[in-house]
C-alpha cells in the first residue's frame, strides 16, 4: 500500500500543470526591451551622426534643447557632448517624475549613446563638403529618421518633448481635457531659432529651420503625428484589471462599452485619450492581459 501511495502522488505531481507561458512571456519582455534598447541606441547614434558631420559643418544646428546645446557651444566653446548632457539632464529628471521610470530609462539610453556619439563623431574627420542646401535637407533626413527611431521604440533624446509632455499632462490633470503637444513644440523651437538668429547669424537660423521642416516631416510620416493625441480602443473581457493598471501606471481614466462579438461574445470596449510618449506602456499593460484586442489611432481634435 505504502508503494502505491507513493506512485499515486508521483503521478499526480507529474501530472501538475505547469506553467510555461510565465517562462516564455518573461522571456518575449526581455528580447522586446533589448530589441528597444538596441534600435533607440542605433537611433541615437544615426542622429548625432547627422549633427556633427552633416549639419554643423554646413551652418545648421539641431532643434529642441539640443539646439540650444548647440548654441552654446557655438558662442563658449564649451564640450557638446556635455552642453547637450547639462541641457537634457533637468528635463530628464523632471520626465522621471511626472512621466515614470519606464520611460526614463529608454530616455536615458538615447541621451548615452547620443552623447557617446557627439563625442565620437568629433574625432572622425569627416564633412559631407557639397552645396549647403542638399547637405542640410539630406542631414535634416538622416537626422529625422534617427529620432524616428528613436521615438518608434519609447525613446527620446530632446528635452522639448518631455518639457510639451509635462506641461500636457499638468493642464489635463487640471482640466480633465487632452490637448495637443504641437503649439508648445512649435513656440519652444521658435524660440531656440530666434536665439540662433540674434546669437549666431540669419543664415544658420534659416537653414535651422529648414532642417526642422525636413526632419519633423519625416518624424510625423513614420509616426502618425507624434505631437497629436492618440485614441486607444480596447476590447476585452476583463476590463478591471485594465482599468486599474492603466489608472495606477498612466493615471489616465477611460470610458466603457457594452460590446458584443460574432465568435467571443459579450466584452467590454474601453476608450483612452493617451500621448506618445505614453504609447509604448500602454502597449506593455494591453500585451499582459491575454485575449484583448486593441487599435491605435491619431486624434486630430478634441471637442467639449
Amino acid at each position: 500500500m505504502p508503494e502505491k501511495t507513493e506512485i499515486t502522488e508521483n503521478t499526480e505531481q507529474q501530472n501538475k500543470p505547469k506553467k510555461p507561458g510565465i517562462t516564455k512571456k518573461l522571456a518575449s519582455m526581455i528580447a522586446e526591451n533589448i530589441i528597444s534598447a538596441v534600435m533607440i541606441a542605433a537611433g541615437a547614434l544615426l542622429a548625432s551622426f547627422s549633427v556633427i558631420c552633416i549639419l554643423i559643418p554646413n551652418d545648421a544646428i539641431d532643434y529642441g534643447t539640443a539646439g540650444i546645446a548647440i548654441i552654446i557651444n557655438k558662442l563658449t566653446g564649451f564640450d557638446l557632448s556635455m552642453c547637450v548632457l547639462l541641457i537634457f539632464l533637468p528635463f530628464l529628471l523632471a520626465g522621471t517624475f511626472f512621466l515614470g521610470r519606464y520611460f526614463a530609462i529608454r530616455a536615458s539610453i538615447g541621451l548615452v549613446f547620443y552623447t557617446i556619439g557627439l563625442d565620437i563623431f568629433e574625432r572622425i574627420p569627416f564633412e559631407l563638403n557639397t552645396e549647403h542646401f542638399l547637405a542640410v535637407v539630406f542631414g535634416g533626413a538622416l537626422l529625422g529618421t534617427g529620432l524616428t527611431i528613436i521615438l518608434r521604440f519609447g525613446g527620446c533624446i530632446d528635452g522639448s518633448e518631455i518639457f510639451a509632455n509635462i506641461v500636457i499632462r499638468l493642464v489635463s490633470d487640471k482640466t480633465g481635457k487632452n490637448f495637443s503637444m504641437t503649439y508648445i513644440l512649435l513656440i519652444f523651437n521658435a524660440c531656440v531659432y530666434s536665439a540662433v538668429f540674434l546669437l549666431i547669424n540669419r543664415n544658420a537660423a534659416l537653414m535651422s529651420l529648414l532642417v526642422y521642416v525636413v526632419a519633423t516631416s519625416i518624424i510625423n510620416r513614420f509616426t502618425d503625428h507624434f505631437e497629436a493625441v492618440k485614441q486607444i480602443t480596447i476590447i476585452t473581457k476583463d476590463p478591471d484589471k485594465i482599468i486599474k493598471e492603466i489608472k495606477g501606471k498612466l493615471n489616465k481614466t477611460c470610458t466603457i462599452i457594452n460590446s458584443y462579438g460574432a465568435i467571443a461574445g459579450e466584452n467590454k470596449m474601453l476608450i483612452c485619450y493617451i500621448n506618445y510618449f505614453e504609447l509604448q506602456q500602454m502597449k506593455h499593460i494591453i500585451s499582459e492581459c491575454e485575449g484583448t484586442f486593441s487599435t491605435v489611432s491619431t486624434v486630430e481634435e478634441i471637442l467639449h
